[in-house]
């Protein structure tokens, strides 16, 4: 992936039912607070949209915010994604990955999961060398959440 010399940014927050739980700080709201920041420190980003899904698993991608952030950025409106972690994005080891390493390229499309340190930008980083470890880790927890 080359770097853009303009990122439109779509950010994209989750929270599931299981995730009301774990507390305050991944709220709809800490998301967007958190990430709306970031891109405003950005030289060169502009946000375009805000895709949300309140309620819904990560497990699977049938999700109307997320399906309309991805329809978005194949249509060429956004070039970046930005979630807070890769939790928010998915839960499914293999989705998230097909999306990161294959999607989002023959696209043209950066993904950063900012909490995890993951920018496609960066191929060669240590989050990215983790990223499919996090990923099974997150797939993991939900499916201990269903247990429960």
């Amino acid at each position: 992936m080359t770097k853009q010399s303009h990122y439109n940014v779509g950010i994209y927050v989750r929270l599931s039912q299981e995730d009301e739980r774990a507390g305050e700080s991944i709220s709809i709201e800490n998301q967007k607070k958190m990430l709306t920041e970031y891109v405003s420190q950005q030289p060169d980003w502009s946000l375009v949209e805000i895709c949300e899904d309140d309620g819904y698993s990560g497990t699977d991608f049938n999700r109307p915010g997320v399906q309309k952030l991805l329809a978005d950025a194949k249509a060429g409106n956004i070039n970046l994604i930005l979630v807070k972690d890769l939790s928010r994005f998915g839960r499914n080891y293999i989705e998230v990955g097909q999306y990161v390493d294959y999607i989002f390229p023959s696209f043209n499309i950066r993904f950063i999961a900012l909490s995890d340190n993951v920018d496609t930008l960066e191929r060669n980083s240590t989050a990215m060398d983790m990223m499919p470890i996090m990923n099974l880790f997150n797939e993991w927890h939900a499916s201990l959440s269903k247990t429960r």
